[in-house]
């Protein structure tokens, strides 16, 4: 019931937002077309760019795909990496002394700023946009694994220890379920932050995907298209949060989704 309340919600919430613009725009002319076009002419625009390439050199679902594939090339990059590497980093002393200066240095940096490094070693083609996304990935992943292992409460360490668990045994088997909800929270922001990560890259340098259409249109005053991969960049970006919240209730146990 509550769930079906928040839907109809959320639907006139965009219906009176898309009433006030095109009340605006449309209707009153509060605002030039070639600022801020009408939603009509956004909704045309987006059914044009799905069959042509002008005037940006693809068509709108190449676009989609070439911002997909690397984003997602660099979270699941991010997620092998980092979630072990923030599991270890808490479980075991040595590695968490070793890899803590570089980490701690890495993190201070934002993942963005090195796109400019990225590009000057590799290119401007998949894999240096796909490492600049991994880095910027990594760092929740591991923060938030790290955090996990530590919450785990010593009592129950305690007593598989006192059943002749090994370290290794209490690790896979008390300490990573313990963090399950930490570490699942960790991929949630990972997904953020190199979806938003691989937009801002391909404005610095790329020769697609949908943050290089919205830059190629900005330069040619095309604020339609621009809108256009405005949306479609909010709608890919929670279709895969809603994706990876199903995984999440598959894997974490116990946790009140409905709050």
């Amino acid at each position: 019931m509550k769930s079906r309340k928040y839907f109809i919600i959320s639907c006139l919430s965009v219906l009176v937002f898309l009433g006030v613009w095109y009340l605006c725009t449309k209707v009153l002319g509060l605002v030039e077309p070639t600022s801020l076009p009408d939603p009509v002419s956004v909704v045309q625009t987006f059914f044009y760019k799905f069959t042509n390439k002008a005037p940006d050199g693809a068509t709108l679902m190449q676009h989609m795909y070439s911002s997909l594939r690397i984003a997602l090339y660099g979270y699941f990059l991010s997620i092998v990496i980092g979630v072990p590497l923030g599991i270890l980093m808490a479980w075991y002393k040595p590695v968490d002394m070793l890899a803590r200066p570089v980490f701690d240095f890495v993190k201070a940096i934002p993942g963005l700023a090195w796109a400019p490094m990225m590009i000057v070693l590799l290119g401007i083609g998949l894999t240096s946009k796909a490492v600049t996304v991994f880095i910027s990935g990594m760092i929740p992943c591991v923060l938030n694994a790290y955090a996990g292992i530590k919450q785990t409460r010593e009592v129950h360490l305690w007593v598989a220890r006192t059943f002749g668990a090994s370290r290794w045994q209490m690790l896979f088997r008390v300490a990573i379920p313990t963090a399950l909800p930490y570490i699942m929270t960790g991929v949630r922001v990972s997904l953020g932050a190199c979806w938003m990560t691989i937009v801002a890259a391909e404005m610095v340098a790329s020769s697609s995907g949908l943050g290089y259409m919205i830059q190629q249109c900005r330069g040619i005053y095309r604020p339609d298209i621009i809108i256009v991969g405005m949306v479609m960049i909010g709608f890919l970006g929670s279709l895969l949060n809603a994706l990876l919240g199903v995984i999440e209730r598959m894997v974490v146990k116990g946790r009140n989704y409905d709050q």
